[in-house]
């Protein structure tokens, strides 16, 4: 079984063993973990049952997950989105007047159009239209941007009414985050095995004991499957929502695409071209996870750049997604246990994953403006506007600008002029 399992996953190809995979699967799915609570909280404000959307949110997250190890073969997590979520409560429910259950409708037909594209291979040819340097520059965006979280998380990085944000004060939590951060590095250099992992429970045991946290009284708890196919069909698909419907597939499309070629880069997981891994087979799974999210009762479930924690402990087989994907299943019964693990815990991590994706901004071309400009923007806009979305915009939109301006139309591509007209959309729908 272990040698048809190792086969299954091409564990010689991709330089693995199952002790790395089985580390890396822990790994990611302590780093994607906080989506169990941080998920139903957001939807929670929208009306949705609080406990129907944690049952939503793993069951959700368990299948996408199993489906993008076994069939993808990525070592890449899925969930429901952290942004999308956000949009769907305050924007479409709260701002719009949208019922919850006409937007989770809304969810589902932006996941049958997402389907449509993945089988006829429009997302798969936009994702080769990326010019490579803005490929390295979003993948080093997005690791600044986990950097940030996990600066924020760890109490490192404060709001500021004058400055927006600012250092905050030495105490023994901020002495603590960069001890583990430090920890994790010493870990690392030395390769031991399970060193993110060893890091999230160091740094988890050291927060508990510095702020005696309480743990509740109960650490089980009974799923709720009460918004199994409560979303509405009809309604969703009135003339006055399909701009909703739209600006969630945009959304979704960005940062599913970002996802890949960032994760891709990072942990060398590409085809022979150069181009993602198993990418149309990925997209496939994507698409069918912002489908199911609809039916569960939740926001779009979308690929997980936190899965490059995972990749960074030498997860390379689709048995990482697998594994992290089985981990959530027992959070049905036991998601009040997730207490143990506060943000805190991951976020030395978090830093220490973006330290490791933003060291594609070596390889980026920095000599060339029309090559520099827009890879800076989207590289500073993904962190400071906390949006991958409006990184990736504003570099392909001024990337074409330049390209046709200063007399380069030849490498502007007809996959890149359709990414321009969906960025350009989805600035206009705002």
């Amino acid at each position: 079984m272990k040698e048809r399992i190792a086969n299954y996953f091409e564990f010689e190809r991709n330089e693995t063993n199952f002790k790395t995979e089985i580390l890396a699967g822990i790994t990611t799915f302590l780093a994607t973990a906080y989506i169990i609570i941080v998920n139903p909280q957001i939807l929670a404000q929208s009306g949705l049952s609080f406990n129907a959307v944690v049952t939503a949110t793993i069951i959700v997250t368990f299948f996408s997950s199993a489906m993008m190890g076994l069939y993808a073969k990525n070592p890449i997590v899925l969930a429901p989105g952290m942004g999308i979520n956000a949009f769907f409560t305050y924007s479409i429910v709260l701002g719009m007047g949208v019922s919850p259950y006409v937007a989770l409708g809304a969810i589902f037909w932006s996941g049958v159009f997402f389907l449509l594209m993945s089988i006829f291979n429009i997302r798969e040819i936009i994702v080769k239209a990326i010019p490579r340097n803005l490929r390295l520059s979003i993948a080093t965006g997005i690791g600044f941007f986990i950097a940030l979280i996990g600066l924020i998380n760890g109490g490192v990085v404060v709001d500021n009414p004058a400055t927006l944000i600012s250092a905050a004060k030495l105490d023994a939590n901020v002495a603590l985050f960069f001890v583990s951060l430090l920890f994790i590095a010493i870990l690392s250099y030395y390769k031991i095995g399970g060193a993110l992992v060893i890091g999230i429970l160091f740094s988890a045991f050291g927060f508990h004991f510095l702020n005696d946290v309480k743990v509740g009284a109960t650490l089980i708890s009974s799923p709720d499957f009460s918004l199994l196919g409560k979303l509405d069909f009809t309604n969703s698909l009135a003339p006055g929502l399909i701009h909703v419907i739209f600006s969630l597939i945009f959304t979704d499309l960005f940062d599913s695409l970002s996802t890949f070629v960032a994760v891709s880069e990072a942990g060398n997981l590409k085809d022979s071209n150069g181009e993602p891994r198993n990418l149309k087979k990925s997209l496939l799974v994507d698409s069918m996870a912002t489908l199911i999210s609809g039916l569960f009762g939740t926001s779009s479930a979308t690929s997980y750049i936190e899965s490059g924690a995972g990749i960074s402990q030498g997860g390379r087989s689709g048995l990482v997604a697998l594994i992290a994907g089985f981990l959530f299943l027992p959070f049905l019964f036991l998601s009040p246990a997730l207490s143990l693990f506060p943000s805190f815990s991951t976020a030395p991590v978090l830093v220490f994953v973006g330290l490791l994706m933003s060291r594609s901004i070596t390889m980026i071309n920095f000599k060339d403006l029309d090559e520099a400009l827009p890879a800076f923007l989207s590289m500073m806009l993904i962190p400071l506007t906390y949006s991958i979305g409006q990184g990736i915009i504003w570099g392909f939109l001024s990337y074409t600008v330049l390209k046709i301006v200063l007399g380069k139309r030849n490498e502007v591509s007809l996959g890149l002029i359709i990414i321009d007209i969906f960025c350009l959309l989805s600035l206009l729908m705002k």
